[in-house]
């Protein structure tokens, strides 16, 4: 079952969405996906993570997906920490390597997701490795917002969270990031 979401994941017309999505995707990846991740979230996925594909689907599914799929939802961030589990236990078990480095890098991405500075210089640290060169320039990127702000502030209104001035002020600049 997981292979099907890697070759789903890593096909041309899926590839084109990861970073540029539309409505018409996430409302797709919503009608194709929920109930599994709904089952990675519930843990009946964990069995996933004895080999690196597996992990790295198990990762897509809980870090990439609800992005899509609950885009502007505080719900498209419930899946973060267990992403970020699976990450560190397939890093453990040196699955990274196993790899090319296109898809290493949606299995380090859960670190650069995360507001918590100690996952944001891991994330650094991953992506310094060939061919994940342009992954490390928005792991540093990432990096930087976390260390100013102590949190993403684009996620501010979605989780219900007062914004400083100094996030808004970031938010209306030309560096902010709207997600």
């Amino acid at each position: 079952m997981y292979q099907d979401l890697i070759e789903f994941w890593f096909s041309e017309e899926a590839s084109k969405h990861w970073f540029n999505s539309t409505k018409a995707f996430d409302r797709a990846l919503l009608e194709a996906h929920e109930q599994t991740w709904l089952d990675a979230k519930q843990a009946r996925l964990d069995h996933w993570q004895q080999s690196a594909v597996g992990s790295l689907a198990l990762v897509i599914l809980l870090d990439q997906l609800p992005l899509n799929m609950f885009r502007g939802q505080a719900k498209s961030f419930a899946t973060e920490s267990q992403s970020r589990d699976v990450a560190r236990a397939a890093i453990a078990k040196v699955f990274d390597q196993e790899l090319p480095a296109s898809r290493k890098a949606f299995l380090y991405m859960p670190f650069m997701h995360s507001e918590e500075l100690d996952d944001q210089a891991l994330a650094v640290r991953l992506f310094d490795q060939p061919g994940l060169e342009n992954n490390h320039r928005f792991a540093r990127h990432h990096y930087g917002i976390i260390e100013r702000f102590g949190r993403f502030p684009h996620r501010n209104k979605i989780l219900g969270r007062e914004s400083t001035d100094a996030e808004i002020e970031y938010l209306n600049s030309k560096q902010g990031f709207q997600g």
